[in-house]
């Protein structure tokens, strides 16, 4: 018996000591696997304190001023919530949101959709066939800002547009007639936005397939799967991700719209509405009517919305949820 005693501590000790071995070299690579994800992520942290916090903080400060009027422009001071009344009880302020949502309702599932119809396709293309479509999406990409401006003026003016016949055949003479024609805009900016962005995510997706591993479609193909089963009930689930990443990005970029309905104004002789989204409605209470304040409150008013919208999808796509292993 007491030999038998006396071996217990003589076994646990090696066993116990392994465990202290195994533990300490996890703790270890945790250690440098957390110094490695702050290393990495510190360029990130200074670019958005210095184009994402400061500036909100600045905004914040700048909307809680007191409003200048024009018989005291330089009226300063603490004003409360002066500034948010000012832009909610503008007339245009509703309108500029009915604006904004009528594209986002016809180009973000529009856009979702052709960026994953688009992604799947390139991903099942086998070899240069996939590689050459993938660069054939992303083309229009390259042309951003003005470039794909100049691009759509020369598709809107029925005089010049290789398209021409049909403005023709709609009643569209003029350039004019085609962007200010009521009804119209929101298809002609949705058009704009897709073109424009959709090869970029094309490929950030398809990067998303191209992550899942090989053996995952294997089996699937052994189990009896076809093409059909394989991108609607393994791809599409795997890259829900990457798919509400595109959403959030896109909303964010439509709350934003500004240049191409502000250039597309001056195209057409001012027939459009000077104020059409909520970004240009904040730029004219800075620059036209000298309320800074209001402008901010604007400013604050999109960014809530848009963090609000881009919430619901970060939880209904897992977005930032731990990988399932």
């Amino acid at each position: 018996m007491s030999s038998g005693t006396a071996t217990r501590p003589l076994t646990a000790r090696p066993t116990e000591q392994r465990k202290r071995t195994v533990g300490g070299r996890r703790r270890l690579l945790r250690r440098i696997e957390t110094r490695g994800a702050w290393t990495l992520l510190a360029p990130y942290l200074v670019l958005l304190l210095i184009a994402g916090v400061i500036p909100i903080c600045y905004a914040i400060y700048v909307s809680l001023q007191v409003t200048p009027t024009n018989l005291q422009p330089n009226l300063t001071g603490f004003g409360g919530g002066q500034a948010f009344v000012t832009a909610l009880s503008d007339y245009r302020f509703f309108t500029t949101f009915a604006n904004i949502f009528s594209v986002l309702i016809i180009w973000l599932p529009i856009m979702i959709i052709g960026i994953v119809g688009l992604a799947l396709l390139v991903h099942s293309s086998p070899g240069r066939f996939g590689n050459a479509m993938r660069f054939i999406y992303y083309i229009p990409g390259a042309l951003a800002g003005v470039a794909n401006l100049m691009l759509w003026v020369y598709l809107l003016n029925p005089s010049q547009s290789p398209i021409g016949g049909f403005w023709h055949m709609l009643g569209f003479s003029t350039i004019k007639a085609v962007v200010a024609t009521p009804g119209t805009l929101p298809a002609i900016l949705t058009a704009m936005l897709f073109f424009q962005g959709i090869g970029t995510w094309v490929v950030i997706v398809n990067g998303g397939l191209n992550g899942i591993p090989e053996e995952i479609f294997e089996a699937a193909s052994i189990d009896g799967a076809n093409a059909w089963h394989l991108a609607w009930h393994i791809k599409l689930p795997l890259i829900r991700p990457w798919i509400g990443y595109a959403a959030l990005m896109n909303l964010a970029y439509g709350f934003q719209l500004f240049l191409e309905p502000y250039l597309l104004d001056q195209v057409a002789g001012g027939a459009l509405p000077d104020q059409y989204t909520p970004t240009q409605l904040g730029f004219w209470f800075a620059f036209s009517n000298g309320n800074f304040p209001a402008a901010a409150a604007m400013s604050l008013i999109v960014l809530v919305i848009t963090l609000a919208i881009g919430l619901i999808i970060v939880f209904r796509s897992g977005l930032f949820g731990e990988e399932e292993k």
